[in-house]
């Protein structure tokens, strides 16, 4: 027996899915098809290699032996150590005496390529990335055709051994960004790595802040914008999320598809997202300030009207408030777990029936409702789970500050907000970019639209050559 073929034995004891075949090419010359059946697919291992062999293997000597073996990519493994990442990673091993070659066999446990579910768009283009990694690659090459695009490839977890790719365009992207980035992926040593948002969190700290840092997209058509304007997309095997690089938090409010339309009109829309981002934040605080507090700021006749609502409702605004936001979002995370069939059904209907019988049974006042249903309503507008995460911190914060000082502590709790974001940083980049430091380029790219025609140079914030994407027309 072969020692080669003992050894892969040995290291694949206990794996019935490997299959090793032998075949007699003279009286002392025997060759090896190895391969793992769960990951390697056998009509490929039949019509790549066993009609070859088989069939001609008369003719086969240890020096013409590599003419015989065909595929689409075929390696010459010089190495033993390496023959175990070519066996799971769906590669066949061919061994004649000395001799590994490996030919890439993989099986389609890929799902076929299908619509955006978590960023939906109206319009611009419907597919999404799915777990395999070449496919992925595909999706973004079909978009970008260029041979500046570049792919830094790398291997992560020492069981997993997950393909990793760093993309970027070499005559736009900083390159001090690029290798900063590699550098760190050097660095991880961990024992397997199976969703690219862990890779997130270890790319720029888990508990650095309570905003996403790193942008995740499922949209190829969002990735190549990225590409072009000089950012950073890292694509993993095994996840359907590209990770965009550096990010900002209006990165989160006005997504990139906004450019399918035209900016006469999406300007209203991003303008409306970002008040409906503070509106989620404050509303339910702005209440109990001017309940508790400032009862001055409120009209009269609405203040009566108040009066008259928390007349026999036994707990406190801030007490009352708190109970609903911890309702509605039970409601919301019951929402999400049930599958999508009967889900948003059952919690619309739950809204409905505690939101009433809580009126009903004066637990709290009808005004109370209005002011959820509108934090929750513009909470919907952003699909991130981790900007809601945030959302819903800085929402706290707000309502212990009016609790405690009324619209004086709103006014504390909004310069904590703002220093909390002005100091927050996305791989060495300011969070509150491109506001703070202001860059005219990517302010009329995310928060204000420019037309296109207008929108002719790349942002300073992380290009530093090849700045002009489009020529001005005079």
């Amino acid at each position: 027996m072969n020692p080669i073929v003992n050894r892969i034995k040995t290291e694949f004891k206990n794996n019935p899915d490997l299959i090793v075949k032998e075949i007699s090419l003279t009286r002392f010359t025997n060759l090896y098809i190895i391969f793992l059946e769960t990951v390697s697919g056998s009509d490929k291992v039949n019509d790549y290699i066993l009609k070859n062999i088989v069939l001609k293997k008369d003719e086969i000597t240890k020096r013409n032996f590599a003419s015989f073996l065909a595929g689409p990519n075929t390696v010459q493994v010089n190495e033993e150590d390496q023959m175990e990442f070519y066996l799971t990673n769906g590669f066949t091993l061919v061994i004649l005496k000395n001799q590994i070659f490996a030919i890439e066999t993989k099986a389609d446990l890929t799902r076929s390529i299908n619509i955006s579910d978590v960023e939906p768009s109206i319009m611009g283009p419907k597919d999404a990335f799915t777990e395999n990694y070449q496919t992925n690659i595909g999706l973004i090459k079909r978009r970008i055709k260029s041979n500046t695009l570049k792919i830094e490839n790398r291997i992560i977890g020492r069981k997993t051994n997950t393909q990793v790719g760093v993309l970027y365009f070499d005559d736009i992207t900083d390159k001090n960004l690029v290798n900063n980035i590699l550098e760190k992926l050097e660095l991880i040593d961990i024992d397997g790595i199976i969703d690219s948002s862990s890779l997130a969190f270890l790319l720029d700290g888990e508990n650095k802040s309570i905003y996403p840092t790193v942008y995740q997209t499922e949209r190829p058509d969002i990735v190549s914008m990225a590409l072009l304007e000089g950012k950073i997309v890292i694509m993993m095997d095994t996840s359907p999320m590209a990770l965009i690089l550096p990010s900002y938090l209006i990165d989160y409010i006005n997504p990139n598809f906004d450019n399918y339309n035209k900016s006469i009109n999406v300007n209203f829309i991003k303008i409306l997202r970002i008040i409906a981002f503070f509106i989620t934040i404050v509303t339910p605080a702005l209440y109990i300030a001017l309940i508790n507090y400032n009862q001055e700021a409120i009209p009269t006749t609405l203040l009566i009207n108040f009066a008259i609502q928390r007349d026999g409702v036994p707990f406190p605004a801030v007490i009352e408030t708190i109970i609903m936001l911890l309702v509605c979002e039970v409601l919301r995370e019951s929402d999400l777990r049930f599958p999508s069939s009967y889900g948003s059904a059952i919690s619309v209907l739950g809204a409905i029936i505690i939101g009433e019988a809580s009126v009903s049974a004066g637990i709290v006042t009808p005004i109370m409702i209005i002011i959820v249903a509108i934090t929750f309503i513009s909470n919907l507008i952003f699909t991130s789970t981790e900007l809601n995460n945030s959302i819903r911190f800085f929402r706290v914060i707000f309502i212990i500050g009016a609790a405690l000082f009324g619209l004086y502590g709103l006014a504390l709790a909004f310069l904590y907000f703002l220093i909390y974001t002005a100091n927050t940083t996305s791989f060495n980049h300011l969070y509150l970019a491109p506001f703070s430091p202001y860059d005219k380029s990517y302010f009329h790219d995310v928060v204000i639209k420019s037309p296109l025609r207008k929108d002719t140079k790349r942002s300073k914030l992380f290009v530093y050559q090849n700045t002009t994407k489009e020529k001005e027309n005079h």
